[in-house]
C-alpha cells in the first residue's frame, strides 16, 4: 500500500508528494478542484492550508487518497 510520507506545496493546485516507495510526484490538483468537497479550496490561501496524516488533509474535511495521488502525478525533478 502505497502511502505519501512528505507533501509540499508547488504553486497553483499542485502538490509536490514524496510516497513510501521513493518516488516523488508533482500532482495537479486541478481535475478535481471542480468536485463539492474542493469547492471552497479554489481560493489559493486555503488550498495551500493542508495537512498529512494517513492521507492529505484539509480543514473543511476534504481529502485525497494516495493511490489517486500516485496514479496522477508526474515524476518530480527539482531545478537548482
Amino acid at each position: 500500500m502505497i502511502q505519501v510520507i512528505d507533501v509540499e506545496y508547488g504553486g497553483g493546485y499542485t502538490l509536490i508528494c514524496t510516497f513510501s516507495d521513493g518516488s516523488v510526484k508533482n500532482v495537479d490538483m486541478t481535475p478535481v478542484m471542480d468536485t463539492p468537497a474542493f469547492q471552497e479550496l479554489k481560493d489559493p490561501m486555503l488550498f495551500k492550508q493542508f495537512g498529512l496524516d494517513e492521507t492529505i488533509f484539509w480543514t473543511n474535511g476534504a481529502d485525497i487518497a494516495p493511490e489517486w495521488l500516485y496514479d496522477n502525478g508526474t515524476v518530480f525533478k527539482r531545478t537548482q
